[in-house]
């Protein structure tokens, strides 16, 4: 299982991890989900790339693949 890290700059509340978690967490592939808030990542287990940050992106925040 592939494990992929994300920054996204604008996450700053619980709202945001919340919104992405939901979002993420949503798709079949993913087998784990980590949102550090203090240092704006979003580690992923399983899942794809592309709709993993779309999936960020539907939760309203831009992804980088780090």
């Amino acid at each position: 299982m592939n494990t992929t890290k994300y920054r996204v700059p604008e996450i700053s509340c619980q709202h945001c991890v919340d919104a992405i978690t939901h979002e993420v967490s949503q798709l079949e592939e993913v087998q784990d989900l980590t949102v550090d808030l203090d240092a704006k990542l979003v580690t992923v287990v399983g899942g794809e790339t592309g709709a993993i940050i779309d999936a960020i992106d539907e939760a309203g925040y831009d992804a980088e693949l780090l």
